[in-house]
């Protein structure tokens, strides 16, 4: 349900760093800062890099895996740009791999960028600055040297054009200067938001001169040109998209790359409907999916090529943050600006029976924003935590000090009559009464919202919590609409109630500003989808971004996560700790995957498999 995934527009493990305990900047060989500026071969924000300088590839990969073949995954919904920078258009799944970003994330250790578009960073002691010296090698796919130009054209046309996450992400960049064609100089406010370097080495450089007579602020549907490793081959707008590895790309050799971007041909086909998607695997019409819902992960996989052995499955554990996900309310709506009234809807959503009648016990119920992560807060503040939040204390509802958070829990057998009857209570304080079996207020509007899906999956969540409103006198409907649909309404905040998800990682940082602030509660396509104003919260969000040190991250973090959870923003649904994956038997794999991620683009077509499953299904 994730409305727009910023991991589609380049940032592919975006936020993927942690600030180290010492406060000093790790870099690729150990030693004290000085007055010259470090030479570095990656960036991490937790001690040093996993890897050493000169590492021969990541550790996760076949280094000597097989190029060749062709792989076919799914999408759904439609798209009708390949632009995915910006607010207006839905971007074709893929078209994050046509560009190289400066240093690459390795996604096997929590922080750790290396080498990439850049052949080393050099930092200077003060932290007011991060240059980057590009690798003379490095080109576009019509041959021509990639710049330090591009990169200053790609940082401001983002944050003059592109997603509003962009201008909050990179807000503390005071100038971007091409020193030389291969040096790229970026001047920061000052040092103590120390995320900043990392993240700007997450940058997907894009070619200016390419974009030079096109409107970069419009939707794009013409092949772009690229750097990655691989192109736009053709396609079918809002069918289908193939992208075809480029043979001689640039950075083929690295160690960043060595065995990855296997299959020569990627094709996406889209598919208006979750449900025709999985038919449509069955009959072998795509190769590889990962399964979201529960259910059909219990009983759908039960067909005649997996009792064959034809389709795998496998369950992967992860070591991911998983944020939250929820039901969420726009707060921009008079409806929901009470905050005893957020509480009250949260108090109805009953997961217990929900994760037993309808997700099989797979799930865990969430309870915080940064769930499964050091920065999840617990207990009561205490310590360090309790001292961040004192100056605040006037500010802020009273159990913050004196209640640890806990999310409502029922029996399971559907029987909420305890939880309705607090939800009540809490929604008269509110100024709320039944009149005629209708929840009221003294001006006699009723209390009526639409609950905004964008696909049939969440309906079955939602229609027996529409039941559990309706014991309240709330009339709540559902309204499905497509996923390109969806985005614009969403960008628009053209919505009462919806499922949200926050993602998280192991640095907390920048985006919490376009997540939670007042500043971006106002703007189109900025990621405060919720609308918060608080004045509280804008604050907490500075400090942690100015943590000096990972153990501040942590307090400041949890302070935040406290007072989120506190202001019964969002209803907290679950998590998975695995990725759940089903493939046609035709390819290789790593021995291991990476700790957090899936790591597909290392997989290979096992030519033998191939033939083997070929012969199978004629047979």
């Amino acid at each position: 349900m994730r409305r727009r995934d910023v991991l589609s527009a380049g940032f592919a493990a975006g936020l993927a760093a942690t600030l180290p305990a010492s406060g000093a900047l790790a870099q690729g060989t150990a030693g004290q800062a000085s007055a010259a500026p470090r030479r570095a071969h990656a960036l991490s924000l937790l001690g040093e890099p996993a890897l050493p300088e000169g590492f021969p590839h990541f550790p996760w990969v076949n280094p000597d895996a097989p190029k060749g073949g062709e792989i076919t995954l799914h999408a759904l919904g439609s798209y009708d740009s390949f632009n995915p920078f910006i607010l207006r258009g839905t971007p074709a799944n893929g078209a994050g791999s046509l560009y190289d970003p400066l240093l690459r994330v390795n996604p096997d250790e929590p922080s750790g960028e290396y080498a990439h578009v850049a052949e080393y960073v050099e930092l200077p002691a003060d932290g007011r600055s991060v240059t980057f010296v590009l690798r003379d090698i490095a080109r576009w796919h019509d041959g021509r040297p990639i710049t330090a130009e591009d990169v200053v054209w790609t940082f401001n046309i983002l944050r003059t054009s592109g997603r509003p996450f962009y201008r909050a992400y990179w807000g503390d960049v005071t100038e971007v200067v091409a020193e030389d064609p291969r040096r790229v100089t970026f001047r920061v406010k000052d040092a103590e938001n120390r995320e900043l370097t990392t993240i700007l080495g997450q940058i997907l450089v894009l070619p200016k001169h390419w974009w030079e007579g096109r409107d970069f602020s419009r939707p794009l549907l013409e092949a772009p040109l690229g750097s990655g490793a691989y192109k736009v081959d053709r396609f079918e707008a809002g069918r289908s998209v193939t992208y075809r590895r480029v043979p001689d790309y640039w950075a083929r050799d690295l160690n960043t790359m060595k065995g990855t971007s296997n299959w020569d041909v990627l094709r996406y086909d889209y598919y208006r409907d979750a449900t025709v998607a999985l038919e449509a695997f069955k009959a072998g019409a795509y190769d590889f999916r990962t399964e979201n819902v529960a259910r059909e992960w219990a009983t759908g996989y039960d067909f005649p090529a997996v009792r064959r052995g034809l389709v795998k499955r496998d369950e992967i554990r992860h070591e991911l943050p998983t944020g939250l996900q929820g039901f969420i309310m726009n707060e921009r709506r008079p409806l929901f600006q009470d905050r005893r009234v957020r509480e009250a809807l949260g108090l109805v959503f009953d997961f217990e029976w929900m994760n037993k009648n309808l997700f099989y016990e797979a799930y865990t119920r969430t309870t915080s924003y940064f769930s499964n992560s050091e920065f999840a807060s617990s207990g009561l503040p205490q310590g360090r935590e309790l001292e961040i939040l004192q100056p605040f204390r006037d500010r802020l509802p009273p159990e913050v000090f004196t209640q640890e958070f806990k999310v409502p829990v029922t029996d399971g057998t559907g029987n909420i009559r305890d939880q309705a009857r607090r939800a009540l209570d809490l929604l008269r304080a509110a100024g709320w009464t039944i009149r005629d079996r209708r929840l009221t207020n003294a001006a006699g509007q009723r209390f009526d919202f639409e609950i905004l899906l964008n696909g049939a999956t969440f309906e079955r969540i939602a229609l027996p919590y529409i039941q559990n409103l309706q014991r309240l006198g709330i009339e709540a409907r559902v309204r499905t609409v497509d996923p390109p649909q969806y985005q614009v309404r969403m960008d628009a905040f053209d919505y009462d109630m919806t499922v949200e998800v926050f993602g998280q990682s192991e640095s907390p940082g920048n985006e919490q500003r376009d997540f939670w602030t007042s500043a971006k509660a106002d703007e189109n396509g900025s990621r405060n989808t919720i609308g918060i104003k608080d004045p509280v919260v804008d604050a907490l969000v500075d400090l942690l971004i100015a943590a000096p040190n990972l153990e501040e991250l942590r307090v400041r973090t949890r302070a935040l996560d406290r007072v989120l959870l506190w202001g019964h923003h969002a209803i907290p649904q679950w998590h998975s700790r695995t990725f759940r994956i089903a493939w046609w038997d035709k390819f290789g794999r790593p021995e291991r995957n990476p700790r957090r991620g899936l790591g597909l683009d290392s997989w290979w077509v096992d030519a033998a498999r191939e033939r083997a499953l070929a012969e199978a299904r004629r047979s």
